[in-house]
């Protein structure tokens, strides 16, 4: 904004410059022109009115001299011809005396009696002349005629000076401009900048300075004022938010397993065919149990502020396929892992191990007996690819594209989906994986089912390292997902 705002000064400026300046140049240089074009006729006619006289008194001796002191007072060329055009002087001796020019256009103009100019090149004075070719006359008589060559050299150089001055003052305006509209802008956009970076830190989760703007257009403080009240209330909404939804899943847990107990203290008291209702309120039960657990654990990761640390993908996903392999053996479903190793990605401490549990407990939740999970890694691009992807794939009935558009959303679940989910462990997988720079889509699996597809950024190049077994002394039963 500055830089624009300066931009938009120096541009007004140069424009009101080029306005004034450039019509100021070129009338002074017509009136130069003009005033110098002026001068030379009206000295070559008096200098003619002068010769004729003494050629008319039959003193044509002294033409020289007349002439030789006229082109050294106005630093030009004098030529002075008689009557037949004949060369009587020459101020510069370029010509021989008695040389005929009376062939010449100017030279033959003037012997009819009439006064001729033009601007031409002349050897004699090194360059271009403005030459003056006049004849000396009485009454219709010309006894000679006077050529008076002034060089424009001068006249040239007097007006670039000018021209010259008139840039470097636009210059030094520009400069001055320059200084007076940086400062400007810096003052009117102070609080801009300020109000950049305090939107910059509210969007990474917390304002710890808002901005105590006291410089700059009353306008713009009214808003950083005013930008700092609303940024704190919502801050302190967002804590308010996060610390209801926290405590009050803490605080439900407790009822709700002394709830269940209750009710299964009820099943010897009831009559046997109020046993499935009761089972049912039972799951249900639990159903919610898990709903606060996961309401709680995504409360935690909103509170939370773990940074990501580099993490052995390759070890997490032989780790985890073996702790699920036992399980999915007994609903007949393999889980098997492919792909070149990825080496080390960003994560959050902990987080690829439950990303992976929830994965493979959703996949393993719609897999058909004799089906099954892939756990395929690969490197988007190549081995030197900025990107790598877990695939978790089942063979499942997998969902329709609206389904995995809404499929992140917090509670959301398909329509024939079983009643022990939640709706909550997908948004606590995509939340983990940002958290930690990455990004968690669905895709439709080939040959049917679904493709959960993990995208990380790589802790650095990826590793060439040997094959390695699962880690047995690591192994963990699996998580319940949410």
């Amino acid at each position: 904004m500055t830089r624009r705002l300066l931009l938009s000064y120096l541009s007004l400026t140069m424009l009101v410059l080029l306005g004034l300046e450039v019509p100021l140049g070129y009338f002074y240089a017509r009136g130069e022109i003009s005033r110098f074009t002026g001068d030379g006729r009206h000295s070559a006619e008096l200098l003619a009115q002068v010769l004729e006289v003494r050629v008319e008194r039959r003193a044509a001796a002294e033409v020289p001299a007349l002439a030789a002191d006229f082109a050294r007072e106005n630093g030009g060329r004098v030529v002075v011809v008689d009557d037949t055009g004949r060369v009587l002087a020459d101020s510069h001796d370029a010509v021989a005396a008695g040389t005929d020019l009376s062939a010449e256009p100017d030279i033959a103009t003037a012997l009819r009696d009439r006064s001729m100019s033009t601007t031409r090149e002349d050897r004699a004075v090194d360059g271009d002349a403005f030459t003056v070719t006049v004849p000396g006359s009485s009454g219709t008589t010309v006894r000679c005629v006077v050529r008076v060559s002034y060089p424009v050299a001068p006249l040239t150089s007097r007006i670039q000076g000018t021209w010259m001055t008139l840039a470097l003052i636009g210059l030094g305006v520009l400069i001055t401009v320059a200084a007076i509209a940086f400062a400007l802008a810096h003052w009117v956009t102070g609080p801009v900048r300020a109000l950049e970076r305090a939107t910059a830190e509210l969007a990474d989760g917390s304002l710890k300075d808002p901005p105590l703007i006291t410089q700059g257009p009353p306008e713009l403080r009214r808003l950083a004022s005013t930008f700092s009240r609303t940024a704190m209330r919502l801050q302190h909404l967002l804590h308010a938010q996060r610390a209801f939804a926290s405590e009050a899943s803490h605080q439900l847990k407790t009822p709700l397993t002394a709830l269940r107990l209750r009710l299964e203290n009820f099943e010897p008291y009831l009559d046997p065919r109020a046993h499935d209702s009761l089972d049912e309120a039972v799951g249900e039960v639990e159903r919610l149990g898990r709903m606060v657990q996961g309401l709680l654990a995504l409360a935690r990761l909103e509170n939370s502020a773990s940074t990501p640390e580099a993490t052995d993908l390759d070890a997490v996903v032989a780790d985890r396929a073996v702790t699920w392999a036992a399980f999915a053996a007994e609903h007949y479903v393999d889980i098997v892992v492919t792909g070149e190793e990825a080496g080390h990605v960003w994560a959050i401490p902990g987080a690829l191990e439950q990303v992976v549990d929830n994965l493979l407990s959703n996949a393993l939740r719609v897999s058909p007996p004799g089906t099954t999970i892939t756990l395929a890694r690969t490197l988007a691009g190549g081995p030197r690819t900025s990107g790598v992807e877990l695939h978790v794939i089942d063979q499942g009935p997998g969902m329709t594209e609206a389904e995995r558009r809404r499929a992140f959303d917090r509670f959301w679940r398909a329509a024939d989906s079983y009643h022990e989910g939640t709706g909550l462990g997908l948004p606590i997988v995509q939340q983990l994986i940002r958290a930690g720079g990455g990004d968690v889509v669905l895709d439709a699996a080939p040959g049917g089912g679904l493709d959960a597809v993990v995208r990380l950024r790589p802790a650095g190049e990826p590793r060439l390292a040997p094959n390695r077994g699962p880690r047995s002394a690591a192994r963990k039963a699996p998580v319940s997902a949410f």
